[in-house]
């Protein structure tokens, strides 16, 4: 039995406003590609389906459109809620949904339903999805023991593993459990939005011992935090600090005698990150930089001064240049004449304007610039004597 676990697909963001719908288009091309080519027997989303509780129609017709061809394809698929769902919408027509093999699972009362997954050789997959557990909104109904992230999880796995042991009594069948969370040991990026302040969101990964497989959302790198507890990471880079990360998913292959192996897989799209560092004519003068004239780009100028029209200028070669920062050279040596110690010093209104431009730009005014200044500082002590 081939399972394939994928998480955090955030249909409908934006990157640095640039919308990511056609390329999520692409990659969900590629995983209905993927599915049909190696017949996957069932799609996991770990949470974050979309990327805001209230999505536009055309992102919901995107992910309408995928869950037709995916059990068209011959998966069944199962989705939870994670915290940027709103667990309500996504869980609307839950129940007839089912009936064409698309399950999900946003209510507390389902936690302990499982998934059955029969392979042909006779693999038994009991699949729990647990949704985004919000311990204020649910440790109560869950009687958890306080009222934090770990409490809660604790809680809804004790519930699972209640019904897993009731099973495994009848025979031998195996185990997923589905998670959005911030499991300890996970590494996170920028793109993702805290669970909670201060670290307390943060669950052990001892919580999930003993299921064949943790397949967890939240986190958008892929990472193995142990052997079976994993994160898939999300299908696109959604902030350049995943740059440099491989995108994909896990697949899972189950046998009569449990886990046999969990592999890397992914597939390419036109969505790529470049993170560029130098002076603006080097860049816009470098060869080697060819791959990043079709990629999105963060850019950082090193140039001592401020270069005008630099966005202007860099979209020329790179369109799809979207961040750009200044980190000139000698910066940290100047930082230490502090502006605010320019400001006290100030002799005069003239005084102020030309600590003010060497603060920014990182040099004084020439003659022509000093003239202007002073001209337009003269309009307006002239201006004010009249009045």
């Amino acid at each position: 039995m081939k399972i394939l676990h994928t998480s955090d697909w955030h249909l409908g963001r934006s990157f640095h406003g640039l919308g990511l719908l056609a390329a999520q288009g692409e990659w969900l091309d590629g995983l209905v590609d993927f599915v049909a080519a190696e017949r996957i027997d069932a799609v996991l989303v770990s949470g974050d389906v979309y990327d805001r509780a209230l999505p536009a129609v055309d992102v919901v017709a995107v992910l309408d459109q995928v869950l037709v061809r995916l059990t068209q394809a011959g998966a069944q698929v199962v989705l939870t809620s994670g915290n940027h769902d709103s667990a309500v919408r996504l869980g609307f027509g839950s129940r007839l949904l089912e009936r064409a093999g698309v399950h999900v699972r946003t209510r507390i009362p389902e936690i302990d339903v499982p998934v059955l997954l029969k392979g042909a050789d006779g693999t038994e997959v009991a699949v729990y999805g647990l949704p985004y557990l919000e311990p204020r909104l649910v440790a109560a109904e869950l009687e958890a023991e306080g009222s934090g992230h770990v409490p809660v999880t604790r809680a809804a796995l004790d519930r699972v593993r209640a019904d897993l042991e009731k099973r495994r009594a009848g025979g031998t069948i195996h185990s997923v459990v589905m998670a959005h969370t911030f499991a300890s040991g996970g590494v996170p990026a920028e793109s993702e939005r805290a669970l909670a302040v201060g670290g307390l969101d943060v669950v052990p990964a001892e919580l999930f011992e003993g299921f064949d497989y943790a397949a967890l959302g939240h986190l958008h790198g892929r990472q193995r935090l142990t052997d079976t507890v994993r994160y898939s990471g999300s299908p696109l880079a959604y902030s350049f600090g995943e740059a440099k990360q491989s995108k994909g998913a896990w697949l899972l292959d189950f046998s009569p005698s449990g886990l046999e192996s969990v592999t890397e897989v992914g597939w390419p799209t036109t969505h790529r990150l470049a993170v560029l560092r130098g002076k603006l004519e080097e860049l816009l003068a470098d060869a080697g930089l060819g791959d990043a004239e079709e990629a999105c780009c963060h850019i950082t100028l090193t140039d001592a001064e401020r270069p005008q029209r630099a966005m202007e200028r860099l979209r020329a070669r790179f369109p799809l240049a979207l961040s750009l920062q200044f980190d000139p050279e000698g910066a940290a040596s100047r930082a230490s004449s502090t502006y605010s110690g320019r400001l006290a010093a100030a002799r005069d209104e003239l005084d102020v304007c030309c600590g003010f431009f060497e603060h920014v730009r990182g040099r004084g005014l020439d003659g022509p610039e000093s003239s202007a200044v002073t001209e337009a500082l003269e309009r307006v002590r002239l201006t004010e004597a009249a009045q």
